[in-house]
């Protein structure tokens, strides 16, 4: 009896493990993957240095759309947003203004794009898909007709530093990735705030009559988002010396499925940051391992959508069972 007891209880512990590290484990596995097929190029020193820069626009964005998903709702306008931020950022650096006001007054319209969505989902009533993609639509347009549809290029050289320049061998755009996912995290763990996101994402209806503003907490995580965003947009614009009206399209599809890859690791079923970042290092990752291997990018596409599905499948599995 005592052995039946033993080895069904080492067997829990196996199933929480793989549910709780599974998904890193196969991080692990990728990365020994790629290594093993392309030993002289994947694990070099540079090529995981450009790893890091080049997802790190990503797990900005990503950040904010956690605190969203965190509640259960979705924000689709984080691609648009971050286009748009770019754009107005560089159409007032062309006009004469100053590189650091630029920004500034692009960043406060990028947030308040967010709120604008906030406003729409947790006091219109719309569903946080529908009222997104209103919007994603909306600041899309607007990117395109402030820019005329066209790359703007020409941005000042002191613009480069946020994307381009590193501090202490460290690129600038790490270390602001390294701050927001740092920030968001303290936010989501260590606040009242946070603990209130959670508790909506697990019952709305109960943290409601337990005395949380739900509409307030839902507003402001939009808000959180648009933020987010808007500093991804600025890194991105930053890093390319130009801004296009659709370079922060990526953003959108990549954004939500390194947070639902996230929801499959160390907390089931619930977005947090570390499965966030883990989320963001796993996509990172494949589309480097593809482009090294010549993959096709259309393939690459495929690969994208399916690991989305498996991942929103594996994520609503775990909420259930947690």
């Amino acid at each position: 009896m005592k052995e039946l007891v033993s080895q069904a209880t080492t067997g829990h512990l196996t199933i929480r493990i793989v549910r709780t590290w599974g998904t890193f484990m196969g991080f692990l596995l990728l990365l020994i993957v790629f290594s093993a097929i392309r030993p002289d190029v994947f694990p070099s020193g540079r090529n995981l240095k450009n790893i890091i820069e080049q997802v790190a626009t990503l797990a900005i964005v990503a950040t904010g759309v956690t605190a969203v998903m965190v509640t259960g709702d979705f924000d689709l306008s984080v691609g648009s947003i971050a286009s748009l931020v770019g754009i107005v950022a560089a159409l007032l650096m062309k006009a004469g203004h100053g590189t650091f006001i630029s920004v500034i007054i692009a960043m406060i319209l990028g947030t308040s794009a967010g709120l604008i969505n906030g406003l729409l989902i947790a006091y219109g009533g719309l569903s946080a898909f529908v009222g997104t993609l209103a919007t994603m639509t909306a600041y899309g347009g607007v990117a395109l007709i402030a820019s005329n549809g066209t790359t703007i290029f020409g941005l000042p050289e002191n613009f480069r530093f946020l994307g381009q320049e590193s501090v202490a061998f460290i690129p600038v755009s790490v270390v602001i990735m390294i701050l927001s996912l740092g920030v968001v995290y303290a936010l989501l763990e260590q606040t009242t705030y946070g603990r209130r996101l959670y508790a909506i994402g697990g019952n709305e209806e109960a943290s409601y009559l337990s005395g949380i503003r739900t509409k307030q907490v839902r507003f402001l995580s939009f808000g959180i988002s648009g933020f987010f965003a808007s500093l991804g947009g600025i890194v991105l614009t930053s890093r390319l010396h130009s801004a296009h009206p659709q370079a922060g399209s990526p953003f959108m599809l990549n954004a939500a499925a390194a947070v639902f890859l996230g929801m499959t690791a160390f907390r089931e079923g619930e977005a947090n940051i570390l499965g966030t970042l883990l989320g963001v290092l796993i996509i990172g990752v494949m589309g480097n391992g593809l482009n090294i291997l010549g993959i096709n990018s259309y393939v690459q596409s495929i690969l994208t959508g399916i690991i989305i599905i498996l991942a929103v499948l594996l994520s609503s599995v775990a909420k259930k069972r947690a």
